[in-house]
């Protein structure tokens, strides 16, 4: 049981380890995992390390899911899609993602694309034309948002 730095840890230490990693930070199974893999541990050792976490709610995947969903929506602003997307990477469930979403009040999510969206589209340098209309339509579905949301905040935009 080494790390990448040759240091023998015991499972216990190593389970420690985990512990810290998931209390400063929620986590889920997979990036828990991907962790684990540093250890090179057996592949007993390695479920027995992430039974322990599961069983002691280290790791639980709702949690982590909601957190998620609130931190890039009110921090980095992304919309529904890249959010479910990067959720989906992740290996979380469908049915959990949903039950996530629903952290994000409808009228703070609208608010947030349209401040967003002025924000955006009065930082484009170029003048009203179909180079500043595609700067603002690609930066918004990088960030996830519907492209009918897009659209139409286009067509409000340029009758301005």
């Amino acid at each position: 049981m080494k790390d990448k730095s040759n240091q023998q840890y015991s499972l216990q230490e190593i389970q420690q380890k985990l512990e810290y990693y998931c209390a400063y930070q929620e986590r889920c199974y997979k990036e828990v995992e991907s962790k684990l893999f540093d250890f090179h541990l057996t592949a007993k050792e390695k479920e027995q390390v992430l039974i322990y976490l599961i069983e002691n709610n280290f790791i639980n995947e709702e949690r982590f899911a909601k957190s998620f969903v609130r931190g890039k929506h009110n921090y980095k602003f992304w919309g529904k899609n890249r959010i479910t997307n990067e959720l989906k990477f992740r290996n979380i469930s469908s049915r959990l993602i949903q039950e996530a979403l629903k952290e994000i009040p409808e009228t703070t999510y609208l608010e947030n694309f349209h401040r967003l969206a002025e924000k955006h589209w009065d930082s484009i340098k170029e003048r009203k034309g179909p180079k500043k209309n595609k700067k603002f339509v690609d930066f918004l579905l990088r960030k996830g948002y519907e492209t009918n949301l897009i659209f139409e905040k286009l067509r409000e935009l340029e009758a301005n």
